[in-house]
């Protein structure tokens, strides 16, 4: 027995990367771009404290990872037997590379997690048996946090690694796919990590970490459509067979959910939330939210666009 298993047979059949990898693919890159944007911040700025958003990013990571993994388990030919994928690697294939990665970045998250909220778990008497696990580890946390920082990158990227494999499908199988997933996790990541930081954890809507995260915003989106455009351009130019895929763009179903979507909700949505309305309401808690909400929204249609568009055009 080689231990190999079969996606796609479990919650879904047909196409070969179904629903359920579209809404993987969609927790790991808020996991990633979440936990990955504290982190640098806790860098850049120099913090020693666990912040509102430090915590909020740690927490959104930790559950949405654990999520995704769900999914992919449950869609497996025989879930029951998901062991077996992290006991036969097969180092050639980009599928055992990222369980590789995934194994180690989801306990350090974990640890992370207990980290950022130590203060928390020693006000529970309940919760004394992880404060063992903090006071021994925590010699060790910065070590911890760049290891998460450079994990949270590769797993933003090798869910596009993973599905540009299948090299039947243009719009799939591309070298930019990997970059657009980090951009487009950053961006998702670090807007969940807002909202839960300004809701359950009392972050200030206009605190430095805010301002920081905002300015950064507008980057990343132009990264995103720069991403994007690559791959529209790159099908445009390309062969016959590249050319009919670009009608994804333009025809069909999915070439809505691109436009108002991916377009329209992902990308209009929060530059007219910030340039296009009041500055009194732009500054507001409703317009902080509602951006929010565009961005996680526009990645999950693009995860969706990429997956189910990509997969109706073969060569």
């Amino acid at each position: 027995m080689d231990g190999s298993m079969e996606f796609t047979m479990g919650l879904s059949d047909g196409i070969a990367w179904p629903w359920p990898i579209a809404v993987y693919l969609f927790f790991a890159g808020i996991s990633g771009g979440a936990i990955a944007t504290a982190i640098f911040i806790r860098f850049y700025k120099g913090q020693t404290e666990n912040t509102p958003f430090y915590k909020a990013a740690a927490l959104i990571s930790l559950v949405t990872i654990s999520l995704g993994m769900l999914c992919l388990v449950l869609d497996l030919t025989n879930p029951l037997f998901f062991w077996r994928i992290l006991v036969f690697y097969n180092l050639n294939s980009v599928m055992s590379l990222g369980v590789i990665a995934l194994t180690a970045y989801i306990p350090l998250v974990a640890l992370i997690t207990l980290f950022a909220f130590e203060d928390e778990i020693r006000k529970i008497p309940a919760l004394g048996m992880l404060l063992p696990i903090i006071d021994k580890l925590k010699a060790v946390r910065r070590p911890c946090e760049v290891v998460v920082l450079v994990l949270a990158m590769a797993v933003c990227a090798y869910t596009g690694f993973l599905i540009s494999a299948l090299i039947r499908f243009p719009i799939i199988n591309t070298s930019v796919l990997p970059a657009l997933f980090i951009a487009s996790g950053i961006s998702a990541g670090a807007a969940s990590a807002k909202m839960l930081a300004v809701s359950m954890f009392k972050e200030e809507l206009h605190s430095q970490d805010m301002k920081l995260l905002h300015g950064a915003e507008w980057p990343i989106m132009a990264a995103e459509i720069l991403f994007i455009f690559m791959i529209a351009m790159s099908l445009f130019s390309g062969n016959a067979g590249m050319q009919s895929a670009f009608s994804a763009f333009h025809t069909g179903d999915w070439a809505g959910v691109f436009w108002l979507g991916v377009v329209g909700v992902g990308f209009a949505g929060p530059l007219l939330l910030n340039f296009a309305t009041s500055k009194r309401f732009s500054h507001s808690a409703q317009a902080f939210y509602a951006s929010g909400v565009c961005a996680v929204s526009g990645m999950m249609c693009l995860r969706l666009f990429i997956i189910y568009a990509g997969q109706n055009y073969s060569i």
